[in-house]
């Protein structure tokens, strides 16, 4: 199963996300940090190799467009793990890997894709 947020400002199911921040010791103890702030999972583990990176154009807060880099990790939860959901998601859910939501990403499919053949 994959969880996905139901993220405020896109109206969409994407993967858990979030940026660096000065007490951060790199990148992979920031995505940690971030997917455990998300999820409201203790305990999750990240695999620091990469699994994707991706760039895209967005807008910033201050309507200055600018691009966005994604380094993607894969994190994984112990089996009946329970998502508490935090002030950054309308809403969590752990979706089948086959069944993702209507209107998935084409980057998110791709995303979870190459997760699950690394998981096995």
């Amino acid at each position: 199963q994959v969880l996905l947020t139901l993220h405020p400002r896109l109206g969409r199911w994407v993967q858990l996300g979030g940026h660096c921040e000065d007490g951060d010791d790199g990148i992979v103890a920031a995505a940690l940090r971030e997917a455990v702030e998300e999820s409201g999972i203790a305990g999750l583990r990240l695999d620091p190799e990469l699994v994707a990176i991706h760039v895209h154009p967005v807008t910033c807060s201050l309507g200055v467009p600018t691009r966005h880099l994604d380094l993607q990790f894969l994190a994984t939860a112990e089996p009946g793990a329970r998502a508490v959901i935090s002030d950054e998601s309308l809403e969590l859910r752990w979706w089948p890997v086959d069944a993702l939501p209507d209107g998935a990403d084409p980057g998110l499919l791709a995303l979870v894709e190459f997760a699950r053949r690394r998981c096995g």
